[in-house]
């Protein structure tokens, strides 16, 4: 298990963004675990991910906004173009698994194996080195601590994977870059953003939170984490602008998760994008140390 985190190096400098803005880019049917979406039925699915990452590009270029785009390795293998047009656009790049597959439903060697296939998929698209990652569902937590050791060994600094919230991960994660210790050495950990609310925690950085509140709720809470000398991450999936997304029937608690107050988000996010910071992940989280 790894050792207890420690704060990560400093910061953003006066000159750097004091925020992060994420893209998960994936397919619209990347839901993990769902029998009519299963792997096997991937390209029998309509595709919807190249107009709403083409809108995401342009709206990030509107607000001048430079993001960290995590790419499935198999969006990357059919959509070359567009982690080139992510690259050109001076985004950086990271990633976000091959097959979308949880972490803690893997084990070591078959996390390794669909890491590495990943890396392969973005480097033959142009993404050059890939030091970046983001677990699909945030499923880089307590069973799963395992996977951050192999990221290390693999060539990873930064893992943006652990939300410090009990439906994916656990309250007592830190909300904050931190370094994380392990038996191959030390990982940056970026958590997302998330807020105190109705006696709960919530996802307020990405998801139904993020789609739920308003863009003044969202950056009043940015600006109150930055007084306190941290930073926010926010995370959006390409899905979640489409003016007409594909509808499948969904277990409950996913259906919520994944349609909840989607129509006109795309128009709140503008709103963001524009009152906000933000900047590439890599920017407000350096590398960790040697020996940290």
């Amino acid at each position: 298990m790894a050792a207890e985190p420690s704060p990560a190096p400093p910061l953003a400098g006066p000159a750097d963004p004091q925020n992060a803005f994420t893209v998960d880019l994936e397919e619209w049917f990347h839901v993990c675990g769902v029998e009519p979406l299963r792997f096997e039925r991937w390209t029998t699915l309509p595709s919807r991910v190249e107009p709403t990452t083409r809108w995401l590009l342009d709206a990030l270029d509107r607000a001048n906004v430079c993001a960290t785009f995590f790419i499935v390795g198999w969006v990357a293998e059919r959509f070359p173009e567009l982690v080139e047009a992510v690259r050109d656009a001076g985004h950086e790049i990271g990633s976000h698994g091959h097959a979308h597959r949880r972490v803690y439903e893997l084990d070591a060697e078959a996390f390794r194996r669909d890491l590495q296939a990943s890396v392969r998929a973005l480097k033959a698209a142009g993404a050059g080195d890939v030091s970046l990652f983001r677990a699909p569902e945030w499923s880089v937590n307590d069973r799963s601590l395992w996977a951050l050791a192999v990221l290390v060994e693999e060539g990873f600094r930064l893992d943006a994977s652990m939300a410090p919230l009990t439906m994916v991960g656990s309250l007592s994660s830190p909300r904050y870059p931190h370094v994380r210790q392990t038996a191959a050495g030390p990982i940056v950990e970026v958590p997302p953003l998330v807020a105190d609310r109705f006696g709960r925690v919530m996802p307020l950085g990405w998801g139904w939170g993020l789609r739920m509140s308003s863009p003044r709720r969202v950056l009043d809470a940015i600006e109150r984490v930055n007084r306190r000398g941290q930073p926010a991450v926010l995370t959006v999936h390409p899905w979640e602008i489409d003016p007409d997304p594909p509808r499948v029937r969904l277990p409950a608690r996913l259906h919520f998760a994944h349609y909840f107050r989607i129509g006109g988000f795309a128009d709140r996010l503008r709103t963001i994008l524009s009152g906000g910071h933000f900047g590439p992940i890599g920017r407000i989280a350096p590398a960790a140390p040697a020996g940290a």
